[in-house]
């Protein structure tokens, strides 16, 4: 997994994305509600396990794809062993981006959640998402 530099700024950047940030939420709830297997730490970050049934393994690579587009602090490896797809997730090596892979492993049942809950909850921690005042769809973390 090719884990971005340390100098990389904590950044989610959805300018670009074709989803709003509520339609990702519902998009994980979905995908965990129906296929998590499991979600564990690593040495590296973490990883979910999901069932590898049809048309996983794509949904998958391409979430991870449209994740790593507006957060590129996040590194990604998704692979599959028999009927389970493991995705592995980790961060460059900064406080703030260890404190959302963090909450990142907590995405199963954050998911559940609107995005101004997640925010708030996020708050709570440390974590302020910060609108870029000539994009709101851009914000930095701190």
């Amino acid at each position: 997994m090719d884990i971005p530099p340390a100098s990389t700024p904590i950044v989610c950047d959805m300018t670009t994305a074709l989803d709003t940030a509520q339609q990702r939420l519902d998009e994980y709830r979905h995908l965990f509600g129906r296929h998590l297997v499991s979600r564990e730490k690593t040495s590296q970050g973490i990883r979910f396990r999901l069932r590898a049934e049809p048309g996983v393994v794509a949904w998958v690579r391409d979430l991870a794809t449209r994740e790593q587009a507006c957060c590129a602090f996040f590194a990604f490896d998704i692979t599959v062993e028999g009927e389970t797809v493991i995705w592995d997730c980790a961060v460059s090596d900064n406080d703030t981006a260890r404190a959302i892979l963090e909450e990142y492993y907590h995405l199963p049942d954050a998911a559940l959640q609107s995005p101004d809950e997640v925010e708030k909850r996020l708050a709570t921690k440390g974590l302020h998402f910060i609108a870029d005042p000539a994009d709101p769809l851009r914000y930095t973390v701190g």
